[in-house]
Formats: C-alpha cells, structure tokens, sequence
C-alpha cells in the first residue's frame, strides 16, 4: 500500500508510486518525496493512474464557520470564481473593496483551518479583530511577540517564514494578503512548504516589476478574478476623479535641478546607459561601488530628485488645497520624511513617518477616524498595511513610478461613500523634470 505522509516541508511516500515529474526519490529513507505544495497535484496524479494510496499528510478537524456578511455582487463573483478554479488563485481587488470579506467567505465556506499570511503587524491585529469578531473560535498568532497556533491562525510573512515546515500539515486553506510580497526570494518557501491545498492569494495589484508574480501564480494558483476601482466607483465605491497639477520650479531651484540631472545624464551618455533599461540602471548601481564618477551620478540623480519633491511651489499648492478643502478630510502623501516635517510644522497637520511609534501612530489614526483631526501628512507608511479612516481628498507631493504605490493611496479615499459624494486625488508635479515620467509611469 502506498502512503502519504508530511516530513519538513515535503510530502514522504512510502510504497510503489509512479514516476512523476515532481517525486524525487530519496536514498536514505528509499521513499518518494515531493514538495508540499504540489500535495494536492500529487493525490491527483495518484488517483488519475489507479493508486490505491494512504492519505496521512493532513488530519484536520472540520471547523463550525459561518459569516454574517452579505456579499456584493463582485464578491461573490470573485469567490464563485475562485472556487471554480479548484479553491486556488489570486484575487485582484481595489483597496477599500472588501478583499477580507471574500476571504472570511472562503474560509465559513470550506470549514478547514486556515493560516491567513498578512505582511505587517498592523494588518495582523486588523484581521484577528476581524476574525475574532466573525468566528466563533480561537484566534492564533504568529508575530508581534506571540506563537499561538489554532486552527484559525494570523502569521506575519516573516514568522511563517519561520515557522513553515514544521506547521506546513496543519492547516487546509492558506490566505496570502497582500499576495504580491510572496514573490520576495525568501518568503517563497511559506508557499512551497505548507501542504494546504486551497490557496487565495489578495492583493490590489498583482503583476510585479521583477516579473515575480509568475511565482505567485505557480504557488498559489493564477489571477482568476479581477476588477478595477473605476469599475466599482459610484456603486459599491466612491466616484472618483484625479487631478493632476503642474508647479513650477523656482529660478534658484530650477538651476540646481538642471545642474544636478546635467550630471547624471551626462555620466549615461559617456558610458553609453539608457534610462529607459532597468537593465543598465542596475549595471549603474553596480559600478557605483568602485567607480567614483558614478556614484556621483547617482548621489546627483538624488539630488535631483530632492529639489523636484520639496520644491516651494508645491507647498503652496498644498496651502491652496488645504484652504478648498476646509471641510474635507485629506491624507497628504509625499517620499521625503523631512518634507513631512516641514509640511507639518507649516500647517499644523499631525505627521506619520517610519519613525512614528506605534501607539503614537494608532492615537493619530483614532483621532482622524473620530473627527478630532481632518487631516494627516505621511510619508509612505500608509501606503500598505495600515488600517486607515476613511478620507475624501489625497494629495500626493512625491512618490515612486510604482502602479501598485499609487493604486494604494487612490484606495485610501475610495471607501464606500453612504453621501454619494466623490473623492478627489490630487497630483502635483515639478514641471520639466523627470517627475514627470514618474507620474506618467505610475498611471
């Protein structure tokens, strides 16, 4: 008889098994080994040739689950979907559309314990809130100081990380939130060591620069649904619309601009790079260790950049926004951890930076959801993983060419609006210069 059994990540077959592209056969135990994520491939392949075999790779309890939620009609196309895919792939949903609730569906659905992987601490403590508050169950954690395993269970991508192989054979269902950071190197392993073989994948924005999202699509199953923020505005999110405004540099700051970016496309020129070749971006970074002339490029390509972010006329674009929308309530997002500074300084406007506390940062976040404050400035933190108040109005100063950046900060406005009014993003951009094609790169 053959049997199937979890050993370290792998499942162990013991007995006759046919060839399969995916067994490897291990000399020292003479036993067939395939890697715990291809366990559901693996029964399959057995059963299409006729194997009589032994399933001990999963022993799970049933779970009692059942959800309060009424799902909207893209939710439940997005769970009809996923669960015709064979209870595998990656969901792809805007921020603020209720990607969790699909999840929590899935899981009263199946009734199989769950690891649901989310990539912050903050996120962690939002879905064991949530968890908690749907299911009538223990709630477990891996991170933020905890290792308590039930069978409903919240980890960090880093304790899973961690933690994969010896609890890859506890749990039926996994949930990646924010899918598209198991396509880091390490954080692969969860995926391939956790024998679950139903897999949900949750993000905002699922292809990756690196290409790494094919990763994903192998380990947890490919994008099976998807739907955009401007499909869902005006019924099931607010209606929207961004602005895009151009600011002038001033004349001192439109010649340290030139002086600066003159260096850096110079030092291309001569070496024969192209900013358009990520390829040859890297090539650069490369040399900088040992060439002197370009780190200095980079250092100059820095500085560039610096003088388009805080540029004055931006400010008092903001002070112009900020005064037409005295009644709103508004996140203003920017790159630079020293503009927030100034701009809170200026304006009087609690700021929220890397280097923000987490009681601090969640004693601003809980003022800002009750009324106390309208408004907030941040510097990326609130980008991703962080439970925000609603808000009507995003500015956004600076940022990267990142579709998935600026797609995160477009859902922080777009919460269901019970007023039918519209959320506004506002962009401003350094005229003539490279911000530029990073404004149009991210859109």
């Amino acid at each position: 008889m053959t049997r199937l059994s979890f050993e370290d990540g792998t499942v162990r077959i013991d007995g006759d098994f046919p060839a399969l592209p995916f067994v490897e056969t291990d000399p020292r135990s003479k036993s067939g080994r395939a890697p715990a994520w291809r366990y559901a491939a693996l029964r399959e392949a057995l059963s299409d040739r006729g194997v009589d075999y032994e399933d001990g790779v999963l022993a799970l309890d049933t779970l009692s689950l059942s959800t309060s939620y009424d799902l909207r009609s893209y939710q439940r196309d997005a769970l009809d979907a996923w669960r015709e895919a064979g209870d595998r792939g990656v969901l792809e949903l805007p921020t603020g559309s209720g990607k969790t609730v699909v999840a929590i569906a899935a899981m009263a659905a199946l009734e199989t314990p769950t690891l649901v992987v989310v990539p912050t601490i903050d996120l962690l403590k939002q879905w064991r809130r949530e968890l908690a508050r749907e299911f009538d169950v223990p709630i477990g954690q891996l991170g933020g100081g905890d290792q308590r395993l039930e069978s409903v269970t919240v980890a960090t991508y880093d304790s899973a990380y961690l933690r994969a192989d010896d609890i890859g054979d506890r749990f039926g269902f996994v949930v990646f939130d924010e899918v598209h950071h198991l396509g880091g190197e390490g954080y692969r392993d969860i995926a391939r060591l956790l024998a679950a073989p139903a897999r949900m994948g949750l993000t905002a924005t699922f292809e990756r620069p690196d290409g790494a999202h094919e990763v994903v699509a192998e380990l947890v199953g490919p994008r099976v649904y998807d739907i955009d923020a401007e499909t869902l505005a005006g019924d099931h999110l607010a209606a929207f619309d961004i602005k895009r405004i151009e600011v002038e540099l001033t004349d001192e700051e439109r010649a340290a601009y030139e002086r600066h970016q003159g260096t850096f496309t110079d030092y291309l020129a001569r070496s024969n790079l192209s900013l358009q070749s990520g390829a040859d971006y890297r090539k650069l970074v490369m040399r900088s260790g040992s060439d002197p002339a370009a780190r200095e490029a980079l250092l100059a390509k820095q500085r560039a950049r610096e003088v388009t972010i805080q540029a004055d006329g931006k400010v008092e674009e903001l002070a112009a926004i900020l005064d037409r929308h005295a009644e709103d309530r508004i996140i203003v997002f920017t790159a630079s951890t020293d503009l927030v500074y100034r701009l809170s300084e200026r304006f009087l406007l609690p700021a929220i930076t890397h280097e923000t506390g987490a009681d601090e940062r969640e004693e601003i976040l809980e003022r800002f959801r009750e009324g106390t404050y309208s408004r907030v400035v941040t510097a990326n933190v609130l980008d991703e993983g962080v439970d925000v108040p609603d808000a009507n109005v995003a500015v956004v100063l600076s940022g990267s060419g990142s579709e998935r950046e600026f797609t995160q900060r477009l859902g922080r406005i777009l919460r269901p609006a019970e007023d039918g009014g519209r959320a506004l993003l506002y962009e401003l951009v350094s005229a003539e210069t490279a911000e530029e094609r990073v404004a149009d790169r991210r859109r």
